[in-house]
Order: C-alpha cells, then sequence, then structure tokens
C-alpha cells in the first residue's frame, strides 16, 4: 500500500473531482450524491473532510458502507478496467474515478448510481 494517491489530500483531489464534473455543467450536489452512494458516508461528514483533511486512502478505508452496486460499476478508467483492479484499495477510488466519468459524460443519476 505505499501508492502514492493512498496519502494524498483528499480535500485536494476531491475539490480537483468536482472541478471535472461542475466544468461540464453538473453540481457538487450530485457528485456528493455519488459519492455518498458510494461508500456511505453522509454530505456532513464530507464537508467535515474538506475542512480537517485526510489523507485520500483513509477516506475510503474507514468508509462506513460501501454500497454493493458498486461492483455493478464496469469500464475503463486511465485505461484499466475496474472491474480488473486487483487492489481492493485502489479499485475503490478507481470505481470514485468512474462515477465521476459518468457524471461529467452527461448520464443521468439513476444510470450512475445504478438503480
Amino acid at each position: 500500500m505505499n501508492n502514492k494517491i493512498y496519502k494524498m489530500s483528499f480535500s485536494k483531489l476531491y475539490s480537483l473531482l468536482i472541478e471535472k464534473a461542475e466544468k461540464k455543467g453538473r453540481t457538487r450536489d450530485e457528485m456528493d450524491e455519488i459519492t455518498c452512494w458510494l461508500t456511505g458516508y453522509s454530505k456532513e461528514q464530507i464537508d467535515e473532510f474538506l475542512i480537517k483533511d485526510i489523507e485520500y486512502g483513509e477516506f475510503f478505508l474507514n468508509a462506513p458502507q460501501l454500497n454493493e452496486n458498486r461492483k455493478k460499476i464496469t469500464g475503463k478508467i486511465c485505461g484499466i478496467r475496474v472491474e480488473e483492479i486487483e487492489e481492493p484499495l485502489m479499485q475503490e477510488i478507481r470505481y470514485l474515478d468512474k462515477l465521476v466519468d459518468e457524471l461529467a459524460k452527461g448520464k443521468s443519476l439513476d444510470k450512475i448510481l445504478r438503480k
């Protein structure tokens, strides 16, 4: 578990993900909704993490309830199929990346959240 992304600032990375979504006309609320769906955190908890700033890896390792439907997330992110990532923590991180990509590409929240 020596991947640099695990030690990076949650606040910094999450802000970049929000920015990516907003550039494509999506909102911070939508970003929070998919993050809450994936991890089980509340919006208030995410807001706290943005203030007290934790490590990105810690955010996923301590997630209260990873959504069982996250295993339905498939496709490529950074040229790698998310469903084939063997390292569990990296896979969780890439699930969020994939959801943000789908959000930025204009998919509806119902589809993104595998409803």
